[in-house]
C-alpha cells in the first residue's frame, strides 16, 4: 500500500458535481493499493497514519498527531499512485491491485481506521470521477509505502 498523506486545513470531495464528503482540519489520505498488499498491510499501516507526528504544537514544532488535535480524516482510493513510468509517456498501472481486490481492501482500510479512532472520517467513493479540493496546511505531504518499512 502507499499513501499520501496531507495535512490540511479543509478539504472535500465532489462526484458528479455533488459535493459528496467534506471535512475541516485534519488528514487527507490518497490510497493505492497494490496487488500483493494483504491485512498486514493495513495492520501495520493504519497505526503510523494515526500516530504521525505532523501536527504542530503550541512552540510551532511538528509534534502532534490527527488523535492529539482531534482532526478529521478524509480518505480517496487512488490506484494512480502506483503508476509506472520507465517505458513511453503513458503510465502503466500493472502494479495496482485489481478492482476487486483493491475495493475489498479499501472498504477494508475504512473500516479499520474508524474502529482504530474516533474522530470523523469521511470517504470517496471507490472508482469513481472525483473532484479533490483542499487547502494543504503547511504544506506537510507524507508518503508512505508499506514495503519500505525498514
Amino acid at each position: 500500500m502507499r499513501v499520501v498523506i496531507q495535512r490540511i486545513s479543509s478539504s472535500s470531495v465532489e462526484i458528479k458535481g455533488i459535493k459528496h464528503a467534506e471535512i475541516g482540519q485534519g488528514l487527507l489520505l490518497f490510497l493505492g493499493i497494490e496487488e500483493m498488499d494483504s491485512q498486514q498491510d493495513l495492520d501495520w499501516l493504519i497505526p503510523k497514519i494515526l500516530q504521525l507526528r505532523i501536527f504542530s504544537d503550541t512552540e510551532g514544532n511538528m509534534n502532534l498527531s490527527i488523535q492529539e488535535i482531534q482532526g478529521e480524516i478524509l480518505i480517496i482510493s487512488q490506484f494512480t499512485l502506483f503508476a509506472s513510468t520507465k517505458k513511453g509517456n503513458r503510465p502503466g498501472f500493472s502494479k495496482a491491485a485489481n478492482p476487486k481486490k483493491a475495493v475489498e481492501l479499501y472498504n477494508l482500510f475504512i473500516d479499520q481506521i474508524k474502529l482504530a479512532y474516533n474522530g470523523k472520517i469521511e470517504s470517496g467513493i471507490f472508482g469513481s470521477d472525483m473532484k479533490i479540493y483542499l487547502i494543504n496546511d503547511g504544506p506537510v505531504t507524507i508518503i508512505i509505502d508499506t514495503k519500505d518499512k525498514v
